[in-house]
Parts: C-alpha cells; structure tokens; sequence
C-alpha cells in the first residue's frame, strides 16, 4: 500500500492517490472468502465446502472484491493519510479508479484537514471582574437559610389556621358532583400562602379550627389540563391539625448548633469567607467566558462545517449520557422540549461553532509558545482518568491514544498562559455625578486606575 500524490483541491480539502497493492488485495479477498463461504450454497457441494474457484466462476471474478475492498481499505487510508502528515477531520468521498486482483487497487480519497489558523492578539486580552464582596444582606440570607433547615415544627391547638402555618388536612374534589382522578388525599401537610394549590385553595383555609370539617369553592385556572381547565369545583375538607414553624434565635447557642464555631460573630465571618470563595470562583468562570469570546473573535482562518457538525455530535452525545443517568434520553428531551433534532442543532450551532474557534485558537497559541506535556503532565491525567471512571491505568492508556491526552494537556497549559496573561480589572457600581462637576477624590481615583492600567500594560 502506499500514496501516490497529495493534492490540495480547496480550503481545508485534500485528495489523496492511494494504492493497493495486488498481493495486499489478493490476501484481502481470500479473507472476504473465508467469511462469506458459509453462506454460499451451490449444487454438490457442503454448505461452506465450495472452493473460491467455483464461486468466481459461476459469479464473475470480481465477486468479492467490494468486500475485499472493505477489508484492506480503513489499513490503507490511516497509512496514506498518516504519510500525507495532514491532520485529518473527516472522510468527504473514496473514488475507485480501478480494482482487479492482477492490478490491485487505486482510489482517490478527498478528505477534509484542520484549518490552518492565525491568532495575533492573545496576550493581555481585557476582562472585568465583580468585586468580591460579602454584604450584610448575603450573609444575612445564608443565616436565614441555616435558621429554616434547623427549624422545629409545633402544634398548635389554642387558635385558628393562620397564613404561614403548616396545616394536615383530607381533601377531595369534586366537579359537577363527580370525584375527579387525583382530586383526594389524607393527612396532607399544606403550607399556607406557599402556592401550592390551585388560587383561592389555601386562601380558604384560614380562620377555620382543627378538627373542622367543611368545604371551599374554587375555580381551576383556563391554563390548566384540558379535563380541568375552567371549571368550578368543590373541594371537601378536614383539618387534623394545626402547625407552625419556630425558627430558631440567632445567638451563640444557635451557632453552636449548627456549626463548629462558639459566637455568631465568628459563624458570620466564616460564611463570608464561603460567599466571597464563591463569587471568586464565579468570578473566574467570568473571566475566563470573556477571555474565550475574545479568542473566538481574534481567530483568523476557515472552519469546515464539519468540525461545527462533529462538535454538534458530541455535545447530543454528552446530553444523551447524562439523560440517561435519570432515566431519559435525548429523543424524549427533543420531546419535552417541543424541538425537533434539526431544530436543535440549528439552534446550537452557534456555540458549537465557537466552541471550535476557541479549542483551534488555544492549540494555536500551545504552538506558538511552545506548551507541551511532559512525562509528568501525561501520567497524572491517566491517573485522574483511571480514578474519574473507575479503571485500569493499562485500560485507559489503551483507550485513550497518547498523543489525544498530550493535545488536552497542551490546551489547559494556554488557557493557563491566556489568564495569566490577560488584564483583568475590577468593575466599579457607577455613581450619578453632575456633568459640569466630579469631586476631587473621584479625579484621584481615576488618575489611580490609569497609573494601574499603565503598569499593566509594560
């Protein structure tokens, strides 16, 4: 086997000579004989007993040369293409110019490459950031929520149903005098004014006492299931009990409880430390989406439509896998969603493109600053591997090709150089300030961020 000639066609297509060989496409029909015999019946012969003679006499010659072809052509295509040094994306057509076991084989396969791209400006690219601040309100919020978790839940029994308490009650509806499916249920906890009902349910439940059996009248929203939808309906009901939720008091004690800290005072700080790990987290997520939008923008070259379409495949591949951790897939999604898989692509494709540009333009910038994976770098991803899905490093290390893991390792070392890189700068809330005026300590404040910027830059 072997390539005859590379030919370049157009942007990104290329159309490579290859031939086979006649002794490799000889070989090849005696293994696409020895499968399909077992299958062949002719007259005084045992089925799988007929000689490759007698079959091509009776069929012709060339009676197994598509399947011989089959057989030799994925070896000779990953060698012509391996020789060409091209970086291959995608198969676009295999052309047979002739085949015969005296002659071998010879196809023109047209394929499409990685573009060749250019990226000038990658190195301090401009991005803002959020200040990293915790708030009182914040905190105060993430008290709230330690608060509810720790709540105690409390009977009532000296006064009627009040909005916010926690009521258990039966229940069955009726419409035109007739039960409807899922209209019952005994000892239901009901939170009042949380919105669980239908409007007017909980509403009419106030003022009433435990141990009260009455009915309410409501109306099921136009929007509601076609059955339903519209009508009036009565709803039996018993109340069995009355509860209210106590939250606990912010002090000491409480801090204490519900965490490894003696005083409000230091449980506060800690959760400002956890709000502010948080949003410097969100913060990088930010920073590095900008920082991406900008490759994307600065990339200079022409994507085939191909890579867009194979990044569209993985990505339905990724949604289908983690559908079906419960229970779905992605057809039923498609389903759920309204959208046809056409829809779907078309309205992804956008992402999918940029997703490209930016994987291109980092492969560009891990070549141009020469960022490579060492010995080191190679093996503590197969090991992350091996530990992420649970097997054998020899087993990954033969799934995953070495040179895949060192392109992955190459592209987190120039997301790594971008960041490191960029000019990151801290958003300020804008102040309503007279246009004829600006103070003095503002005027200080802008000659400071200029001096920074400055410094920056060299």
């Amino acid at each position: 086997m072997s390539l005859k000639s590379t030919n370049q066609k157009e942007t990104n297509v290329y159309e490579l000579e290859i031939a086979i060989d006649s002794e490799t496409f000889a070989a090849a029909i005696k293994k696409a004989y020895a499968k399909a015999k077992k299958k062949i019946a002719v007259p005084g012969f045992r089925k799988g007993k007929v000689p490759q003679s007698i079959i091509e006499k009776m069929y012709g010659e060339s009676f197994f040369y598509e399947d011989a072809l089959e057989i030799c052509y994925p070896d000779a295509a990953e060698e012509a293409i391996k020789e060409s040094g091209l970086e291959f994306i995608a198969t676009n057509n295999v052309d047979v110019k002739k085949m015969s076991v005296e002659d071998g084989v010879e196809l023109v396969l047209t394929i499409t490459v990685k573009p060749q791209v250019e990226i000038e400006e990658y190195k301090l690219l401009k991005a803002t950031q959020k200040k990293v601040e915790a708030t009182d309100e914040e905190i105060d919020a993430k008290i709230d929520e330690l608060r509810e978790r720790n709540a105690r839940i409390e009977a009532v029994t000296d006064r009627k149903i009040e909005n916010g308490d926690i009521v258990t009650i039966d229940f069955e509806g009726f419409v035109d005098g007739e039960a409807f499916p899922g209209g019952k249920a005994e000892e239901y906890d009901l939170t009042i004014g949380a919105g669980q009902f239908i409007p007017g349910f909980e509403d009419q439940l106030i003022g009433h006492e435990m141990n009260e059996e009455f009915d309410i009248n409501v109306k099921f929203p136009e929007e509601y299931t076609p059955e339903l939808a519209g009508k009036d309906a009565v709803f039996k009901i018993k109340v069995h009990e009355i509860k209210v939720k106590q939250l606990p008091e912010v002090d000491d004690d409480f801090a204490q409880e519900v965490s490894e800290f003696d005083t409000v005072e230091l449980l506060r700080k800690d959760i400002a430390k956890q709000i502010k790990e948080e949003k410097t987290k969100e913060n990088e997520t930010e920073i590095q989406n900008q920082l991406f939008d900008k490759l994307a923008e600065n990339l200079k070259g022409e994507i085939p439509a191909v890579m867009v379409d194979q990044e569209l495949d993985s990505e339905i591949r990724d949604i289908d896998y983690r559908l079906s951790m419960q229970g779905l897939n992605f057809e039923t999604y498609l389903k759920y969603t309204g959208m046809t898989l056409e829809n779907y692509r078309e309205q992804a494709r956008g992402n999918a493109e940029k997703s490209v540009k930016i994987r291109l333009a980092l492969e560009k910038i891990a070549q141009l600053e020469s960022l490579e994976a060492t010995e080191d770098d190679l093996n503590e991803l197969y090991e992350k591997y091996a530990k992420q899905y649970g097997m054998e490093l020899d087993a990954v290390k033969a799934a995953i090709p070495e040179d895949t893991i060192k392109k992955d390792i190459a592209v987190d070392k120039a997301v790594k150089f971008v960041r490191e890189n960029a000019k990151v700068t801290t958003a300020r809330k804008k102040k309503a300030v007279a246009k004829t005026e600006s103070s003095e300590e503002e005027k200080a404040d802008a000659k400071t961020e200029s001096s920074e910027e400055e410094k920056a830059a060299e």
